[in-house]
């Protein structure tokens, strides 16, 4: 990866209000082909209990865009944004509408994995590329994979992976884990018992959106296991959280991943202080480039951001280096599907590099909730679990 340039950290400056600059704006480079701009789509859910997700991911992106001049690899872009509203037959009509009738060159999104596997083939066999922010399952990783769809984030199975290594080496000999019932909650609980090998007890799978966890908890309560591993993004994890407390099981360890966060801490606030989960960043991350990104997110939108953000905000880098390495040149996408392999820019996170799959490889960590002498609510660093890791599927996809 380059290092980040003396001169375009005096360009943007000012932009980030003397925090450390976060990329260099885009090289000067030649206009799209017929002078045409780039065009993206983001597709994030943007109502219901889990539209915090997606916004975090929507203004990660934005914030990107803004910190590039509204350029990316040089080329004036224009954004079309849309709520996938957590229905994938929504989100596969909408997916059709952006590449067909708004011609956007990529669409970014979506939050939740069940609307990946229904945008995907919609986007890619357009011709646009898909690249995800967030979701990452386990087909696209591996048999499935595809030359028009890379991930930002993660392969879905390798955050849970985190906890269930911690839950191993911490000698915890029986668990209770929990999870919703679609394709990201599945690949969780796989993930975990990846890394852990003692007794899964009780393996619980609720409705997608569910609020009420009183059943489970009963059953937890009833079992008595050595620790509990949820996995329970947006208003699910909020309600679970508080209810694990409420019901008087915070004396049994509570490892989660996208449970507790910061889109789920702010509701969450004391009664998820301590609980541990598993990312690949964290806003205490010590780089230069994600202290700025914190310090400029928290300056424009008021809140903490978690790895929804960095991700989206990661993917317009990527797509800013996939363009600068096509010259702009938004017809050629060979050199642009190389571009984004390559991952020529200063992730947030760090170390991080795209491997045969189209899925990074990059560090893990274990992080804690904690309270802020501010008064905000953050995951912290508490170790590293993994390094350069890279997910189990790829070695099964054949590009």
């Amino acid at each position: 990866m380059k290092p980040i340039r003396t001169d375009a950290i005096r360009r943007l400056g000012a932009l980030l209000l003397g925090a450390t600059v976060l990329a260099g704006p885009a090289a000067a480079q030649p206009a799209a082909q017929e002078g045409g701009k780039l065009r993206v789509g983001l597709m994030f859910t943007l109502s219901g209990p889990s539209a915090v997700l997606g916004e975090q991911g929507r203004d990660g992106f934005l914030l990107a865009l803004d910190t590039l001049g509204k350029k990316l690899g040089g080329v004036e872009t224009e954004v079309v944004t849309v709520d996938d509203e957590l229905k994938p037959d929504v989100a596969a009509n909408k997916a059709r509408e952006l590449v067909r009738r708004d011609r956007v060159d990529f669409v970014v999104g979506p939050t939740f994995s069940n609307v990946l596997r229904a945008i995907a083939r919609p986007v890619t066999e357009s011709g646009a590329f898909l690249i995800s922010p967030n979701a990452g399952t386990s087909n696209y990783a591996g048999a499935e994979c595809n030359p028009n769809l890379f991930v930002s984030s993660y392969q879905n199975d390798q955050v849970h992976e985190v906890l269930g290594k911690y839950a191993q080496n911490k000698g915890y000999k029986r668990l209770v884990l929990l999870a919703p019932n679609y394709q990201a909650g599945k690949d969780s609980l796989a993930g975990f018992k990846h890394s852990y090998k003692g007794e899964v007890v009780n393996e619980m799978f609720t409705p997608l959106g569910q609020l009420d966890f009183s059943a489970e908890l009963a059953q937890i309560a009833a079992a008595q296991p050595d620790a509990v591993f949820a996995f329970m993004p947006g208003g699910m994890g909020v309600n679970l959280v508080r209810q694990y407390r409420q019901a008087g099981l915070a004396n049994i360890p509570f490892l989660s991943a996208f449970t507790v966060d910061e889109t789920t801490l702010p509701a969450q606030k004391d009664a998820a202080v301590g609980f541990f989960g598993g990312a690949n960043w964290a806003p205490d991350m010590d780089n230069p480039q994600s202290k700025a990104f914190v310090a400029a997110y928290e300056k424009k939108y008021g809140s903490v951001p978690g790895t929804y953000a960095m991700q989206a905000y990661d993917a317009a880098l990527m797509i800013d280096s996939a363009v600068k390495a096509a010259k702009g040149n938004l017809k050629d996408k060979d050199a642009i599907r190389a571009g984004l392999k390559a991952a020529d820019f200063t992730s947030l996170r760090g170390a991080f590099k795209i491997g045969n799959n189209h899925f990074p490889i990059q560090d893990f960590y274990l992080v804690k909730a904690a309270k802020r002498p501010d008064g905000k609510y953050e995951t912290q660093i508490a170790e590293k679990i993994f390094s350069n890791y890279q997910d189990s599927y790829a070695a099964q996809c054949k590009m």
